[in-house]
């Protein structure tokens, strides 16, 4: 019996999507033992490798273990450049993995070793990988945690245009009691400039007070007192537009229905109905493997 070129072909291209598609599952499903033992290794060695280079910077035990150190940096870069090609290969939205947030993130995991070759005072910059950790909050029943990061970046992004607003008048409010500061004291009192000014501005009405430069005549003690109470005052401005969205945000999923236990492979988010077929926050395809969906359904019955 010969087998020709072609079934060879497509068994091969068969087995290849059966071994993509079961390492997608692991890596992006939220609900199977090999997904969450892959989460746990995942956590263990990013939390080990910014140890590592914590440890290094201590300077007697950099002198004495530095090269061994600089082996475990190297291997773990090893370990996270091949889980980051995975992914890349594992996706079906390569593209979009790549230039989504996750997708940036675990490239600067990665990037700042190689590039300690030519600059060796950026390897303390790996210190990024532990943004990693909060991708893999679904472990353990940890993925309430990642629903609540979800929802707080939500909020977030959603009153991203009052806050903006909100700060532009604080940056109003802190150069008009620069000015005031600047023509009360003048460079006698340390008040050289209009900048020198606005930054005594900031660290009053931040309710900071560094101390380093200091109003040293009535009126302008007078307003720096004022200064303080009013920052005092617009601290409340921000925490309650935030709190709003966000209160109003938890009344949704109090109310929503069953999801699945799934993130997408983009923007590594979740909660998507049990019927979704695309991304609700990307738009992006979900691609949900038919057993992982079966059961979702299963549970919420």
């Amino acid at each position: 019996m010969t087998i020709d070129s072609d079934t060879t072909n497509n068994l091969a291209a068969n087995i290849s999507n059966g071994l993509r598609r079961q390492v997608e599952v692991i890596i992006f499903g939220t609900d199977t033992p090999a997904g969450r033992t892959f989460d746990i290794a995942l956590l263990v060695v990013i939390l080990a490798s910014v140890l590592t280079v914590m440890i290094d910077s201590v300077p007697h035990i950099h002198r004495d273990h530095g090269d061994l150190l600089w082996q475990l940096e190297l291997g773990f870069t090893a370990i996270f450049t091949l889980e980051y090609l995975v992914r890349i290969w594992c996706t079906q939205h390569r593209r979009a993995y790549l230039g989504s947030v996750w997708g940036i993130v675990d490239l600067l995991a990665i990037l700042p070793t190689y590039i300690a070759f030519f600059l060796p005072q950026t390897a303390p910059l790996v210190v990024v990988r532990l943004l990693r950790v909060v991708r893999v909050f679904r472990v353990l029943k940890l993925m309430a945690l990642f629903t609540e990061l979800n929802e707080i970046l939500t909020v977030l992004k959603n009153t991203a245009r009052s806050i903006f607003v909100f700060l532009i008048i604080v940056m109003i409010v802190v150069v008009v009691f620069a000015c005031i500061i600047y023509v009360i004291e003048g460079p006698e009192n340390g008040f050289d400039s209009i900048p020198m000014s606005i930054y005594w501005a900031v660290v009053t009405i931040t309710t900071v007070g560094y101390g380093d430069l200091v109003p040293q005549t009535p009126p302008g003690r007078f307003i720096a007192g004022f200064g303080m109470l009013v920052g005092y005052s617009i601290i409340a401005v921000p925490t309650a537009i935030i709190t709003r969205e966000l209160w109003e945000r938890i009344n949704e999923r109090q109310d929503s229905h069953p999801t699945l236990n799934w993130n997408c492979p983009v923007c590594a988010k979740s909660g998507h109905s049990l019927e979704a077929a695309f991304c609700q926050y990307c738009g992006s395809e979900l691609d949900v493997p038919k057993d992982v969906r079966t059961q979702a359904v299963t549970h919420a019955g």
